[in-house]
């Protein structure tokens, strides 16, 4: 059983990027691959992450916890006026090596209109240069949010299409997190001299 990480990225308490976590949780066990508890969700609107440098942490030591367990991550990113929105951002900062690196992570973006792609695109850019996170290929993008995926079954042929993607991505996720596990071991995080990407 693999051990997944989902951080919903907006600092919303009851956000829709915590509403994709949870539905992208549940359709991982329900496809036998995690169960309640070899998942997570890290949900930053619910308990979040201090404006980095921050003396007192909040709740990164639990989330460090978690994404160090975790064989795979999903990092699910609101669009906020065209970019990925400072909550999300700001994890980031927080993340290291020692809990992300060569794992695998799927981005997906969520917009309540018809965006949601510059969230991918931004955070493919940056966010991965000192964690070292190994994004897919694949990623998905949930819009018209707000519509969707809100109960067992889709209320169109778009969110029909929507959850075939979503299984996809999450298959493909799973697979990769098989075979990065002998990756991560095989490979040394303690040279200082490259301690940073580049």
């Amino acid at each position: 059983m693999l051990n997944i990480a989902l951080v919903a990225g907006s600092s919303r308490n009851n956000s829709q990027s915590g509403k994709v976590a949870r539905v992208l949780r549940q359709r991982l066990i329900e496809m036998g691959q995690t169960t309640q508890d070899t998942s997570s969700i890290i949900d930053l609107g619910l308990a979040p992450l201090p404006l980095w440098p921050a003396e007192d942490a909040g709740p990164w030591g639990m989330y460090q916890q978690q994404l160090a367990a975790a064989d795979a991550v999903v990092i699910i990113a609101p669009e906020w006026n065209g970019m990925a929105c400072p909550a999300i951002k700001n994890f980031f900062i927080y993340a290291s090596k020692a809990e992300l690196a060569h794992k695998p992570g799927l981005l997906v973006g969520v917009s309540s209109g018809i965006g949601g792609a510059y969230p991918i695109s931004e955070l493919r850019a940056s966010s991965y240069k000192n964690c070292r996170l190994c994004y897919l290929p694949e990623h998905l993008i949930v819009r018209q949010v707000e519509k969707v995926l809100n109960g067992p079954q889709p209320v169109d042929e778009a969110e029909e299409r929507l959850r075939a993607r979503i299984d996809y991505a999450l298959d493909v996720l799973v697979r990769y997190a098989h075979a990065l596990q002998p990756v991560r071991a095989a490979i040394s995080f303690e040279n200082p001299a490259f301690a940073n990407g580049m």
